[in-house]
């Protein structure tokens, strides 16, 4: 409950807490008002005199000193920070949560401090007004929204520079390992994600100075221009990743992945933002048996890789002498992160050495560039860093091809660590090579791994026997199972979905065909 309070914004929060008061009053003397009524209705005049004049002094005497209790569990509930990015039919379910949760706390107040309650009829009357009212409320306040947004939707440049660092998708796999490092090197963070993984993986950091978190959706218009406000940078991380997870609904995959980039290269160039840094994929270069480099053609072979070539293209299409994007193509990523993922090929098979004792290869002649997390995090920063001259409308494939690895490679390593693992080795159709230069980003940012696939293999190693993952198949761990068993993210409004679509035509339309 309490870690709501983390995504309090007390000036958005402020005009809620006031009208939502209101409220409880005003449902307080309606539900007395309502009682009243009742008894004089039903022939018994005296006791409804009687009731005005017990409430008369219990309301102006202690009604507005515990009213505030009502106040305080709301806010724990999470009324005015994270209950903002839920759909509407879970909102209200919530609300009537937080009224009821409250009504129980005031009238324990009432029994433990003044040993009287308000009466049956009262408490009732009370819970429908105030439920009704908080709910009521929200919903207004979304139709004037609907119907009237592009009146509360202005995009001014900033009058000046910023080192503010945005991060979309800041509670990720690699987000929220990039964000510890921008706190600890003294920047400005701010970090836009709709915690669909919930917040656990920013945990440790949510109350430095330096961070703000956006609990707010990439396709929303409003939740992108608010946190590219005085921002000097961007780094989009937001996406459905891997193939599964794509495939599982292509539509959101388009709308998140490349859809919303556009959106957000708009926003950002209106906002005056010099830096975008994109995360893609080497995946783009498709099925091939010789080395690639970005010069080579690309031949995405899935959904997930489409929207990032679609999504480079609208970034490099947008370059200016004040809009730099940057093009960083992950080599397969591995490693622990404070968002661990069992999805990943070495963390995988890592896990499977641990837990079961044995691991499938397929293929094992199959080569795949390699990358640590952590050493994302380095590029993702030197790209943030370098001068606009060296990196502006550029694309950096980003590895080492000291980690170009077959799967029989990673097989063997793992069995170093884990001696007593067996080693299944199956063959199919599946003969898909990835072998890449990374010459680029070597001679030109300078730089290079520091983490091997053996340290990756011993961190989730120790990770296992100390404890910090217990299960690996818990579907947090998973994108394609989390999301097939809670469902994608849904837009918020319709207007999103409108949006998306506008900004989801050409290149990207082929991507939902794909």
């Amino acid at each position: 409950m309490f870690k709501s309070l983390r995504h309090l914004t007390w000036r958005q929060a402020a005009p809620r807490i006031v009208a939502d008061m209101l409220i409880v009053q005003f449902s307080m003397l309606a539900a007395i008002a309502v009682s009243v009524f009742y008894q004089t209705s039903i022939g018994r005049p005296a006791e409804a005199a009687k009731l005005i004049g017990n409430f008369r002094g219990y309301y102006f005497t202690f009604l507005w000193l515990f009213s505030p209790l009502i106040l305080i569990v709301f806010l724990l509930s999470g009324f005015y920070s994270q209950s903002r990015s839920y759909e509407m039919k879970y909102k209200a379910l919530v609300l009537f949560r937080g009224v009821a949760t409250a009504t129980v706390c005031f009238l324990t107040a009432n029994l433990l401090f003044l040993r009287i309650s308000p009466g049956r009829s009262v408490v009732v009357s009370f819970l429908l007004f105030a439920g009704g009212g908080v709910v009521m409320a929200r919903v207004g306040t979304h139709a004037v929204l609907q119907y009237f947004p592009a009146e509360s939707v202005t995009v001014k440049p900033s009058s000046k520079p910023s080192k503010t660092v945005l991060v979309v998708g800041g509670a990720g796999y690699i987000g929220s390992l990039l964000v510890r490092r921008l706190l600890e090197r003294g920047d400005t963070v701010r970090v836009l994600d709709g915690l669909v993984y919930g917040d656990g993986p920013l945990q440790g950091v949510l109350q430095h100075p330096n961070l703000e978190l956006i609990v707010g959706d990439c396709r929303n218009i409003r939740d992108v221009v608010a946190s590219m406000e005085g921002v000097g940078a961007v780094v989009n991380l937001a996406a459905i990743v891997g193939d599964p997870a794509c495939e599982q609904d292509r539509r959101t995959a388009l709308e998140i992945n490349y859809a919303a980039t556009r959106m957000m290269i708009e926003i950002a160039k209106g906002r005056d933002a010099r830096r975008f840094v994109f995360a893609s994929s080497c995946s783009v270069y498709g099925a091939t048996d010789i080395e690639v480099d970005e010069r080579s053609e690309t031949a995405p072979i899935s959904v997930y890789a489409r929207t990032k070539i679609d999504s480079e293209t609208a970034l490099l299409q947008s370059t200016t002498e004040t809009f730099s994007p940057v093009i960083l193509r992950f080599a397969t990523v591995f490693g622990l992160s404070p968002r661990p993922r069992f999805d990943l090929v070495v963390n995988l098979l890592t896990a499977k050495a641990w837990r079961d004792g044995v691991i499938t290869i397929y293929n094992g002649q199959q080569w795949r560039p390699f990358i640590h997390v952590s050493d994302t995090v380095e590029a993702l920063l030197r790209a943030l860093d370098a001068p606009a001259g060296l990196v502006a409308g550029e694309i950096f494939n980003v590895g080492d091809s000291r980690l170009n690895y077959t799967l029989s490679d990673v097989a063997e390593k793992i069995l170093a660590a884990f001696p007593q693992t067996q080693i299944e080795r199956v063959e199919n159709s599946d003969r898909r090579n990835y072998r890449v230069s990374f010459d680029k980003v070597r001679n030109r940012l300078n730089f290079k791994a520091k983490y091997t696939l053996e340290d990756g293999i011993q961190e989730l190693k120790k990770a296992f026997e100390e404890g910090v993952v217990t299960d690996y198949k818990d579907i947090h761990y998973h994108n394609q199972r989390y999301l097939e068993a809670v469902g994608s993210p849904a837009n918020k409004h319709d207007l999103d979905a409108q949006v998306m679509a506008a900004f989801g035509g050409e290149p990207g339309a082929r991507t939902a065909q794909a």
